[in-house]
């Protein structure tokens, strides 16, 4: 795992498009604090640069870095979460301002998924996720289903737990700086 963390260290820090896997399905993923590598991703995906991106954090210090005021029922959510759970905050910073929602929101989730966990402790930034398919087509739910497209397209494919299966996306949960709660994804 070390050998991927490093080669995938190097992409991130000349800002490349990773493939990796996640604590849900395949994400593709770049610095979420660089415009050009954010942009890169949009294009690969086809996607309308307005509706913003997940970014992943392995832990407090890495949300204060990117939000200023974080609501306690944020806090109450992650604590009780069981599964993957992604928030969309209010008001981000120290982000690429592409990532950002036109709403002034970014999503982001505290990953646990020991590969991801150690990247984000060493690369010491949050990293985009997005899932691994064109805007639009449906969310591959192994490696295997990722398109040849993708992974062509990316400056690299992680080789670490390829033969997972059975992945879904993160619940998603708005929650306003008014401690207004709304599910988004189930």
């Amino acid at each position: 795992m070390i050998d991927e963390i490093n080669k995938t260290l190097e992409v991130l820090h000349n800002g490349g498009i990773i493939l990796y896997p996640t604590d849900t399905v395949w994400g593709i993923g770049c610095d979420a604090t660089n415009p050009e590598a954010v942009q890169k991703i949009y294009n690969l995906k086809k996607r309308n640069s307005s509706m913003g991106m997940i970014v992943l954090v392995n832990g407090d210090r890495m949300i204060h870095y990117i939000f200023k005021d974080i609501p306690e029922v944020a806090w109450q959510i992650m604590d009780l979460s069981e599964n993957p759970t992604t928030l969309i905050l209010d008001k981000p910073k120290n982000v690429a301002p592409n990532i950002i929602a036109e709403d002034n929101t970014l999503a982001v989730r505290i990953i646990k998924e020991p590969f991801c966990f150690k990247l984000l402790e060493r690369f010491k930034k949050p990293i985009v996720s997005t899932s691994a398919n064109i805007s639009g087509e449906p969310t591959p739910l192994s490696f295997d289903q990722i398109s040849e497209t993708i992974k062509n397209q990316v400056d690299y494919c992680v080789d670490y737990n390829r033969s997972a299966k059975n992945s879904k996306p993160s619940t998603i949960i708005k929650i306003s700086l008014d401690n207004q709660v709304k599910v988004i994804r189930q």
